[in-house]
């Protein structure tokens, strides 16, 4: 059973910086596309970012351009999201989600496998 295990969130100033780290196991990455999504309290699960197999293309949500990126290693079968100058807005449970293709984007019926999610919080 594919599992995925996000981990980094936490609780950081405003301003401040996360990197989360998204852990596939029981099934390589290497041919998927990834993506991270993240719900606020009481909203719906909003797309953040998604990087192809091989890296070489990813798109990011408006509300997230210039701030944060994605990356990934696909020899440690692991995604990164840097997370740099979070305001309140960025607070949610971001989930990591295994895409069912190499190239995917933005809608949530292209992944396949989600992780539980890791909180992160943003105080003023």
């Amino acid at each position: 059973q594919v599992k995925v295990i996000e981990s980094g969130g936490g609780l950081v100033q405003a301003g401040g910086s996360l990197r989360l780290t998204c852990v596939v196991s029981e099934q390589s990455i290497r041919n998927y596309g990834m993506g991270w999504f993240r719900q606020a309290p009481g909203k719906g699960r909003d797309f953040v970012s998604a990087i192809k197999y091989d890296g070489k293309k990813v798109y990011y949500a408006n509300a997230v351009e210039g701030r944060f990126t994605v990356s990934r290693d696909n020899d440690k079968n692991t995604v990164f999201l840097q997370m740099n100058d979070l305001n309140l807005e960025d607070t949610a449970t971001y989930f990591c989600a295994v895409g069912r293709f190499g190239h995917v984007r933005s809608t949530q019926s292209e992944y396949a496998y989600w992780g539980q999610g890791t909180q992160v919080t943003v105080s003023s």
